[in-house]
């Protein structure tokens, strides 16, 4: 029974087929069955049916960012809605703009449906890091968010096989596969709003824009993480397009096998994080992103394209340390207000950086990744920085030791 699987201590001693950790679970399952399929669709459904260039799919990802740079906006709809409610509305939100875009085949309409579909996704994005920072437990944080990567690869791996399929034997269009992928996500959050208890806010949450002085760290470190993650998720999927000619079903099998890689290996990561930290981990995901983007600018082979695409879709887990680093020096009432913020931070270089690395792109497509492994080279000095044991007082290792008492 699952019942039995959560941990003492788990969501502020509330267990159970209906507990938090569970709504969290399912809600990152939800999310996956659309977002996935439109991922999988996005590169070839915007060159075979929008017609778009690689200067287009630029403009059109920097678009997909505004709604993650306005994150900071959620904090206002709290003034009015439940945190859980609002992460639900988001999902619904999501759920629609990627089931209408299908209909929409216009360059304009491409466009106006990534900026609906993203205001969902981030803005869920950002009320699902503040709940689970509320509701799971210190010490056992990364491995329940670990969990929750996993459980949202469950459903990418469904999503990926039925694409694959789809589109290899069933001759199914892109209508047809945006329509059924939004539904589903439609489905699963009107499940989540029966079936599960609205949860007590233990500690009140601000209702206004937090900014901390003490948080800089965090910042700098959300900000490189949303610079760098560009590269993966923008460039080498439209690499494997363009310059290795994969089709749909191949797009599928490769995010397959990559969301296989995830199920497996997230929860290990996640209990990593818990046993060596959060300064260690960050140390050794950035190390392995600079060999990895390096890879990126002088692979010839697809094959070998493929396997380090597959280690860099991974190697995402380990951002899990700074949403921990975070839960461990922060103010318990800042968790809500900080989600937004440091999902604005992260924003503010992916509006940018699509865009601008697009005309890059098209003059030298391995600068782009040779500009990623610097981004990876920034952020690994920034981990350096942070304590082995982090804490309020205690959140860089430049912080002040505190006086003895005399």
């Amino acid at each position: 029974m699952l019942h039995r699987i959560l941990p003492s201590g788990v969501a502020h001693g509330v267990y159970g087929l209906r507990s938090p950790a569970v709504f969290l679970l399912i809600a990152s399952a939800a999310m996956q069955l659309s977002f996935a399929a439109w991922w999988t669709l996005l590169n070839n459904f915007a060159v075979e049916v929008v017609h778009a260039s690689g200067r287009e799919i630029g403009i059109q990802q920097s678009i997909r960012e505004i709604p993650g740079l306005l994150g900071f906006t959620a904090v206002f709809w709290l003034l009015f809605l439940r945190e859980q409610t609002f992460a639900l509305l988001a999902l619904a939100l999501l759920g629609a703009g990627i089931a209408v875009t299908g209909h929409f085949t216009s360059l304009t309409g491409f466009y106006l449906t990534t900026l609906v579909m993203s205001f969902g996704f981030h803005y869920y994005e950002n009320m699902s890091q503040s709940l689970a920072l509320q509701w799971l437990d210190k010490r056992e944080a990364p491995v329940w968010l670990g969990r929750i990567v996993a459980a949202g690869a469950l459903a990418q791996l469904a999503t990926y096989a039925v694409v694959f399929i789809g589109f290899r034997t069933l001759d199914i269009g892109y209508e047809a596969a945006f329509a059924v992928a939004g539904g589903l996500t439609l489905a699963a959050t009107l499940a989540l709003w029966l079936l599960f208890p609205r949860f007590k806010e233990e500690i009140p949450q601000r209702k206004h824009l937090v900014l901390r002085s003490r948080y800089w760290l965090y910042y700098a470190l959300t900000f490189m993480q949303g610079a760098r993650r560009q590269i993966f998720a923008v460039f080498a999927g439209f690499m494997m397009v363009v310059q290795f000619k994969f089709a749909v079903h191949e797009v599928a099998l490769l995010f397959l096998v990559n969301c296989m890689f995830n199920l497996l290996f997230a929860p290990r990561l996640g209990a990593l994080i818990a046993r060596f930290g959060e300064r260690w981990s960050m140390t050794g995901e950035n190390l392995l992103l600079i060999g990895v983007f390096i890879g990126y600018a002088l692979v010839e082979s697809p094959w070998i394209a493929a396997c380090l695409y597959i280690v860099d879709g991974t190697s995402y887990t380990l951002g899990i340390a700074i949403k921990t680093y975070f839960q461990k020096i922060g103010d318990p009432a800042d968790m809500a207000p900080t989600a937004g913020v440091g999902g604005s931070i992260n924003h503010i270089a992916a509006v940018f950086i699509p865009a601008g690395l697009g005309l890059v792109w098209v003059l030298h497509p391995d600068w782009v990744f040779l500009i990623g492994a610097g981004f990876a080279a920034v952020s690994l000095v920034l981990a350096r920085l942070v304590p082995l044991d982090p804490a309020p007082g205690r959140e860089t290792v430049l912080t002040p030791a505190p006086q003895a008492a005399e």
